[in-house]
């Protein structure tokens, strides 16, 4: 095959199966990233491929969220590259099958589409060599599961390609932060990856989005794009922690037994408070529960011999709080108004008053994911969820700042989302 013409990234999307390749031991592959970047086309052309030349008389299945867009946006593409190639196919579509000759080998390739939760009983009951997964994103997670394990012949391997949602999809969770974790290829593509794209196309995309919709469409990052409550934060806003000595040092404290427990270490240099540092356990994730004589250490750890002038606690951790009394520590109930907190915290994030610091991965993970619940009908209510890290954070500010200034009070966090 000429791959004159294709991107370095595409063409490792066309060959990474090939005996020999680097990446042959891989069982999957994700190529996710910007729009118009070019993985759509070495991902159809890399499957079909990939099935012709190493399988005969197998079936294999073409997903997509419904059937006509899987027609329109990979069939349409590839399959005329296909005859190009020199195969031979012919679409039967009130079977919603292509079978495909090539080579001297014959495979059927069947499509579905993955609307809702109700189609993963669609592709029941057969066995594939293979499946791609076009805007796998969009589907259900019961609709990928069930086509995964369809997957059963010998040399099986799953293709999927998908533009960025949020940080807390599910796909994100389990297939790109874990791709390693499932001898998976994870191929990050930009719109500098698609040669077929000259800079002023380029330019002009870059122009029609700005915020969190530039950073997921044009970056092609994951992130939260609908009801952020810090909305304006990027990562421009993090820093590294500063040179020189602190003036003071708080602890804030989001305590849970089942919920993860957040801990964020704050030093205040040059009339900003940074923080510096953090502790964040997930029992959920971890599979195991600390005890409150546990926590107490891991605060201790986390301070590192500092004077401190208090511990920001929830003051829900009643047991925590004596724990921490009895062991000589300084303790603050924390300011607990959400929508106060969070008209507070704002406000001293846009001033530049705090500023989260490098390190802090799961602080500046959940400002993404920390979102307005919007399907509660309810007026400015939060999503219970990811929202650890960003209360102890509340709490510090509206304990610490907020009583010393009130006039942090004259903005608001305005509510997005509501039409």
């Amino acid at each position: 095959m000429n791959y004159t013409g294709f991107s370095p990234k595409q063409r490792m999307v066309l060959n990474w199966w090939m005996p020999g390749n680097p990446y042959s031991g891989y069982e999957a592959i994700v190529c996710d990233g910007a729009v118009r970047s070019g993985k759509t086309l070495a991902m159809g052309l890399g499957f079909f491929i990939w099935a012709m030349i190493g399988f005969h008389n197998r079936k294999f299945g073409v997903c997509g969220k419904t059937i006509q867009s899987l027609r329109r946006n990979v069939l349409s593409e590839i399959l005329p590259r296909l005859e190009g190639l020199g195969a031979h196919w012919k679409e039967r579509r009130t079977e919603n099958r292509v079978t495909v000759r090539f080579k001297g080998h014959e495979n059927e390739f069947y499509i579905f589409g993955g609307r809702d939760e109700s189609s993963a009983s669609l592709i029941q009951g057969i066995t594939f060599a293979g499946i791609l997964m076009d805007e796998v994103a969009l589907m259900p997670r019961s609709f990928v599961e069930q086509a995964c394990a369809r997957c059963s012949v010998a040399g099986s391997r799953l293709w999927f390609n998908c533009n960025p949602a949020g940080p807390s999809h599910w796909f994100y969770k389990t297939w790109i932060l874990e791709a390693e974790k499932r001898n998976c290829l994870r191929l990050h593509f930009t719109m500098e990856d698609n040669p077929s794209l000259s800079p002023q196309i380029r330019q002009r995309y870059e122009r029609l989005y700005s915020g969190v919709f530039y950073r997921r469409y044009i970056l092609g990052e994951w992130a939260q794009a609908e009801g952020r409550i810090y909305d304006f934060f990027g990562p421009e806003m993090v820093r590294p922690v500063p040179e020189g000595a602190f003036q003071k040092w708080y602890v804030s404290c989001d305590y849970g037994t089942v919920n993860p427990t957040s801990m964020g270490l704050w030093g205040l240099q040059g009339g900003v408070w940074y923080r510096v540092k953090e502790f964040y356990f997930d029992s959920r994730a971890r599979q195991r529960q600390m005890t409150d004589e546990e926590y107490a250490q891991a605060l201790a750890e986390l301070v590192g011999g500092r004077k401190t002038e208090a511990v920001i606690v929830d003051p829900s951790a009643a047991s925590f709080i004596e724990v921490l009394r009895r062991k000589g520590w300084r303790v603050r109930k924390a300011d607990n108004d959400v929508l106060t907190g969070i008209r507070l915290t704002s406000d001293a994030l846009k001033a530049g008053r705090i500023v989260i610091c490098e390190g802090c991965t799961d602080c500046i993970r959940e400002m993404d994911e920390y979102v307005w619940d919007l399907d509660s009908g309810a007026k400015d209510r939060v999503r219970k969820e990811h929202d650890h890290a960003m209360d102890d954070m509340r709490y510090f500010v509206a304990t610490v700042l907020g009583k010393k200034n009130p006039g942090f009070l004259a903005c608001s966090v305005a509510r997005r989302g509501t039409a």
